[in-house]
């Protein structure tokens, strides 16, 4: 199993979308996946790109989380 963390890019019913040219790398942690989360988010969600899953090797850490404001 990779111990690489990859965002997986999102609609909002859960269809995956391309990396559109924001390419997730792999992050050697979760921390690093989420500090680039939250760094990339407002340009990610410019892109069309309305939630987003963490992954870790093939498994799902959490998500699909919205990158929509919360209301």
């Amino acid at each position: 199993m990779s111990d690489t963390y990859t965002w997986v890019f999102q609609t909002s019913d859960g269809e995956s979308l391309p990396d559109l040219g924001l390419s997730s790398t792999a992050f050697p942690t979760q921390a690093d996946a989420e500090a680039w989360l939250g760094q990339e988010w407002p340009t990610l969600a410019d892109a069309g790109v309305e939630a987003v899953t963490l992954r870790r090797g093939g498994d799902d850490v959490y998500g699909p989380m919205s990158l929509s404001p919360a209301e």
